[in-house]
């Protein structure tokens, strides 16, 4: 039995953290640490095992993070960077303001950033304002998925390929916005304008193989265009098929949000997903993100650019 299989049985008896699993598959609550960017070099290499371990672990009550401090610890961890794109939060070196004042917010399946090569290899997103109810956010475990699959879907993927993209039908992941409104085409000409400003288009192996674990997840996400080789209409048909087995409910964690909680997860193993049920209530996080590097396939092939050109106009992928 590998390390996946054995993890529901498993606690983390030789870490030094407080480290309680959350599902039998994916998502830990790590508990005792105030999180900075002081934290010793013990704390820091257990956090980044339980990362791996886990794909991805939570910490409650931090209140006392602001901006500076999110950064000193993301800086703990690697290299923040900035959205590629999309302008850094207002007062912050690097990270990503996600704001759904007006109460819509876009939720579908995805890893950060894929339309890169080199996509950042970790998230670590903080709560600031939450809904009452609702706003909760899920996160899927692409080893476990990878490893459920039937052998004759495992080797169709094993060699497979697929092209990422910013560029596309932003309209359709934004939930619970009625069509053709003020908010949907304000959101649309965000995408347009600020997303999409550059647009990506890279190739990746749709089985990755973990630069720390050794471990093969599947790399899917709503930023997928077409697989290498396949039409558009197969590519469709088997995307889903491959998504939904990430998706599944034995895959998943789901964490219900407080002010001051922050999720770390592995962004070379997951899916995650904002679940957009919070009507009209103000939900506001800010999420820094680790410099990754570029995806090694079973077959030792590396993820490489396609395009990367200022837009022009918007073409839907």
């Amino acid at each position: 039995m590998n390390a996946i299989t054995t993890y529901a049985n498993a606690k983390d008896a030789n870490s030094p953290l407080d480290i309680v699993p959350v599902t039998g598959t994916i998502g830990a609550e790590i508990r005792g640490v105030t999180l900075s960017g002081d934290l010793d070099a013990a704390t820091v290499q257990a956090i980044k095992d339980a990362v791996v371990r886990h794909k991805v672990v939570f910490f409650r009550g931090q209140t006392d993070l602001d901006d500076a401090r999110h950064e000193a610890f993301a800086g703990l961890f690697g290299d923040p960077v900035a959205h590629p794109t999309v302008p850094v939060a207002e007062g912050s070196r690097y990270l990503l303001e996600l704001d759904s004042r007006e109460g819509y917010a876009a939720s579908s399946w995805h890893t950060d950033v894929t339309f890169v090569d080199a996509y950042p290899k970790g998230s670590i997103l903080r709560a600031i304002t939450v809904p009452e109810a609702g706003g909760d956010t899920v996160w899927a475990n692409g080893e476990t998925a990878y490893e459920g699959l039937p052998e004759a879907l495992r080797q169709l993927v094993d060699n497979l390929r697929a092209v990422h993209t910013n560029l596309y039908d932003y309209a359709a992941v934004l939930s619970n916005a009625p069509k053709g409104n003020e908010l949907e085409q304000a959101q649309q000409r965000f995408q347009n304008s600020v997303f999409a400003s550059t647009v990506y288009e890279t190739e990746h192996p749709v089985v990755r193989v973990h630069p720390v674990s050794g471990q093969r997840s599947l790399l899917l996400g709503h930023f997928v265009k077409q697989f290498v080789g396949l039409n558009q209409a197969d590519s469709a048909r088997l995307f889903q098929i491959l998504q939904d087995h990430i998706t599944r409910p034995e895959n998943v964690v789901r964490w219900r949000w407080q002010p001051g909680d922050v999720a770390f997860w592995d962004n070379q193993s997951t899916q995650h997903r904002a679940v957009a049920d919070f009507g009209l209530q103000r939900r506001t996080l800010r999420r820094a993100t680790i410099a990754g590097e570029a995806p090694v396939g079973i077959d030792g092939r590396q993820s490489r650019t396609l395009r990367k050109e200022k837009a022009t106009q918007y073409e839907p992928a």
